[in-house]
C-alpha cells in the first residue's frame, strides 16, 4: 500500500476545495470501498480528505412531505428510520438486501452511491481492464462474463454497477445534492451514474472535487405501492445477478403509473423506461406485465455466459409487479 496523507475535513466547502485543487486526493467517507481499493493496489491517492466528520449524517423533512437524506447516514440507520419504512419501502428493502448487517451498520448514503464495481477483473490489477487503466481492453469480454451487464455494455466495459440502494432511488425519483468547486448543484439519481461508452473509467458524471451532500427524495403518491427484488446467488452478503425495483400507482385493475429500476444488468442503475411506457394504462395482469418487460429487455445483448440474465429479469419484474397489483385487490 503506498504510503498517503491524512487529513480530518471540518468544513464542507473546505474539503471540496482541498480535493479540486490536488490531483492526488480522495475524499474518504466510511472506506467501506476504499480501504479494499488500497489493500489490493488498485487506488493509490497520495492524500485522504476524511469527510465522515461533517455534519451530514442526518434524515430530515422537506415541505411537501419528502425526505432528506445526509450523505453520511449509515445505510443500517436509513433503513430502519421510520420515516423511510413507512413512506418508501422499496428503499428500506433494497437496503436489507445489500451487504452484510456489519457492513450496513458502517457504510453510508454517498459511499453505498459511489462504490465501484466489483468486476473481479477490476479488481485484479495483473490483467486488463478499461475500467481501471484506460486503454488496456476488457478481460471480462470473452472472458468469466456470467456476473456482467447485458444492457447499455460497450466494447470497452460490461461492468455492472453493485448498489442495490441505487436501484430503489432510481424508481423513486430521488435528486443529489452535490457540492463541487463552483458552488452547489442537483442531479437526477438516474444521471449520476454512466453508461461506459468509450471512457468506462469515469463511473460518474461527477468531477474532481465534487462531493455529494444529500439525496432528496419527493413526496410519496399517498397510492403508491413498491417493492424491491433480488435474485443473487445465496442468501446474504451476494450481489445481484438481477434485482428489481418498482413504484407503481394500480387502481381498477388498470397501471396508472409504474417507475421500475433494474439491477445487476448494466454499468448504472437502469431506469426502465420501455416497460414503464408499455405499462402506463395497460391492465394489470401477467400479460401485460410480461409485455413491458420483452418490450425492456428487448435490448439485451448478453455475453457468453450472461444470457440466463434476461428470461430471469423478466421472471423477476413480472413476479414483483404482480406482488404489487395483489396489494391492489
Amino acid at each position: 500500500m503506498r504510503e498517503f496523507a491524512y487529513e480530518r475535513a471540518t468544513d464542507a466547502a473546505e474539503a471540496v476545495a482541498a480535493v479540486h485543487a490536488d490531483p492526488e486526493a480522495v475524499f474518504l467517507g466510511a472506506g467501506t470501498n476504499l480501504v479494499d481499493h488500497l489493500k489490493l493496489g488498485i487506488a493509490a491517492p497520495a492524500r485522504l480528505v476524511d469527510v465522515a466528520g461533517l455534519p451530514l449524517g442526518e434524515v430530515t423533512e422537506l415541505p411537501g412531505g419528502g425526505l432528506r437524506i445526509g450523505s453520511a447516514v449509515r445505510n443500517a440507520d436509513l433503513a430502519a428510520h421510520p420515516l423511510v419504512r413507512a413512506r418508501y419501502p422499496v428503499l428500506s428493502q433494497a437496503l436489507l438486501a445489500g451487504a452484510s448487517a456489519q457492513i450496513r451498520n458502517v457504510a453510508t448514503t454517498a459511499g453505498n452511491l459511489l462504490q465501484r464495481t466489483r468486476c473481479p477483473y477490476f479488481q485484479d490489477p495483473t490483467v486488463p481492464c478499461n475500467k481501471r487503466t484506460p486503454g488496456t481492453g476488457c478481460s471480462a469480454i470473452g472472458g468469466h462474463d456470467r456476473d456482467h451487464a447485458v444492457l447499455g455494455a460497450s466494447a470497452a466495459c460490461i461492468a455492472t454497477h453493485p448498489s442495490d440502494m441505487a436501484v430503489a432511488l432510481a424508481a423513486l425519483d430521488a435528486v443529489v445534492r452535490v457540492l463541487g468547486p463552483d458552488g452547489e448543484r442537483t442531479v437526477p439519481l438516474v444521471d449520476l451514474h454512466r453508461l461506459p461508452g468509450d471512457a468506462p473509467d469515469r463511473d460518474t458524471v461527477l468531477g474532481r472535487g465534487d462531493l455529494i451532500t444529500a439525496v432528496d427524495l419527493p413526496a410519496p403518491e399517498p397510492s403508491a405501492v413498491s417493492a424491491y427484488r433480488k435474485v443473487r446467488d445465496r442468501a446474504s452478503y451476494a450481489f445481484a445477478l438481477v434485482s428489481v425495483a418498482v413504484v407503481a400507482r394500480i387502481g381498477d385493475g388498470v397501471v396508472r403509473e409504474a417507475r421500475i429500476a433494474l439491477g445487476g444488468v448494466a454499468h448504472k442503475p437502469w431506469r426502465a423506461s420501455a416497460a414503464e411506457a408499455a405499462l402506463r394504462g395497460a391492465p394489470a395482469t401477467p400479460a401485460s406485465f410480461g409485455a413491458a418487460a420483452d418490450a425492456e429487455l428487448a435490448a439485451a445483448r448478453p455475453q457468453g455466459h450472461n444470457a440466463f440474465k434476461i428470461p430471469l429479469a423478466r421472471s423477476v419484474l413480472v413476479a414483483t409487479l404482480g406482488g404489487l397489483a395483489e396489494k391492489e385487490t
